[in-house]
């Protein structure tokens, strides 16, 4: 078996993206140049925001065809995640939700791609 490790996404501007995810993650890329910007998260997960101008082969995909997720402990954990969000004057794509498989709401970076907060429930 194999484990994904890294994520890319095709951004618009990796110097705006990469303050979105810098303050979302709570930590500073480890690298950062105009067309590129890298995050190695704990546990060793990276997430990459590469230039869609550059990136080579071209980009054909569109943002929000594929969620980042965050899996969070409590369904009240997704609802202070949810508060803190909206403080912060931030737009939110899905407000906290309860579904089969536990709450959940859903955020969109600069770009539209889709970011899920998610607490799993019995």
């Amino acid at each position: 078996m194999i484990t994904p490790t890294y994520y890319l996404l095709h951004v618009a501007s990796p110097e705006k993206s990469g303050r979105f995810y810098a303050d979302l993650l709570g930590c500073e890329p480890v690298e950062t140049s105009p067309t590129f910007v890298l995050f190695v998260l704990e546990g060793g997960i990276k997430i990459g925001l590469w230039s869609k101008a550059t990136v080579e082969p071209a980009s054909g995909g569109v943002p929000g065809a594929l969620e980042i997720g965050f899996a969070l402990k409590t369904p009240a954990e997704v609802d202070a995640f949810h508060e803190r969000w909206l403080a912060r004057g931030l737009s939110v794509f899905q407000a906290p939700t309860d579904m089969d498989f536990g709450r959940s709401m859903m955020v969109t970076d600069p770009d539209g791609h889709r970011i899920r907060f998610f607490a799993v429930t019995d």
